[in-house]
């Protein structure tokens, strides 16, 4: 398969999970339960999940698939990583703000990510090569990231406090803040993807899983961004992750070190 038919696949796999999700959302009879590491999972993110493996089994029966609920890992060849709901806080509490994602990585390289939030009315799609695109019911086009060169000037969005604090450092997520012009705290896979549209200039989380941000390092990349783990190294598996235009990455790791 070319890229072009693997992202019309991942396209068609985020029709399926939207489906499924938008039921589900603000459902009163939502199942809900707590996994090991205590974070909670719904009925939906278990259908979702389970739907994507179901066309893959069909349509690509050789490619491994790796996900937050049912498990997997990334080898060398082709594998599909799912995230069925990015954002299941927010799902399970009624808030807008989650999507599913679906990666293709290719011998540790992601080649196509598809973001979906449909209570959002948005997705983000891309492949490698293909460039980095947006898009609600009615309007679809190429995205690219800001052109803003100094951290001062510079719009940033993060986790909370609490997880820096665990995973990083408090005084360099104070660091980065108090250089940056304004901060939010959009989360999840929502701030990478206003760094690929230009919206915002830097995202910065201190921990994160490889389905978190599979997708989110080629459509940053295909935006004209740049994607890292908090080394600086460009890899979706490092286990935190830095999205920004590029202008200020450098700078940005900088500030980061713990």
């Amino acid at each position: 398969m070319t890229n072009t038919n693997d992202l019309e696949l991942a396209l068609l796999l985020a029709d399926r999970a939207d489906a499924i999700t938008t039921a589900r959302f603000r459902a009163r009879d939502l199942d809900v339960s707590s996994k090991p590491d205590r974070t909670p999972v719904t009925d939906a993110d278990v259908a979702v999940e389970d739907a994507i493996r179901s066309v893959l089994a069909e349509t690509c029966p050789n490619d491994v698939v790796a996900g937050e609920e049912r498990g997997g890992s990334v080898g060398r060849g082709r594998c599909w990583v799912v995230d069925p709901i990015d954002g299941t806080k927010n799902f399970l509490r009624g808030v807008p703000a989650w999507a599913t994602l679906i990666a293709l990585v290719e011998d540790g390289r992601p080649v196509v990510g598809v973001i979906s939030a449909p209570a959002l009315n948005r997705r983000w799609w891309a492949a490698s090569g293909a460039g980095a695109w947006s898009g609600d019911d009615t309007e679809q086009g190429r995205i690219g990231v800001s052109a803003v060169h100094e951290i001062s000037d510079a719009y940033v969005s993060t986790t909370n406090l609490v997880e820096w604090n665990l995973h990083h450092s408090r005084e360099a997520y104070l660091r980065l803040l108090d250089a940056c012009w304004e901060n939010r705290s959009f989360g999840d896979f929502w701030h990478h993807c206003l760094v690929a549209e230009g919206v915002i200039d830097l995202a910065a989380e201190p921990v994160v899983n490889s389905w978190d941000v599979a997708a989110v390092q080629v459509i940053v990349e295909e935006a004209g961004g740049t994607f890292t783990d908090l080394d600086g190294n460009a890899r979706y598996d490092g286990g935190n992750a830095l999205s920004s235009n590029g202008h200020l990455h450098t700078t940005a790791l900088r500030l980061l070190e713990p």
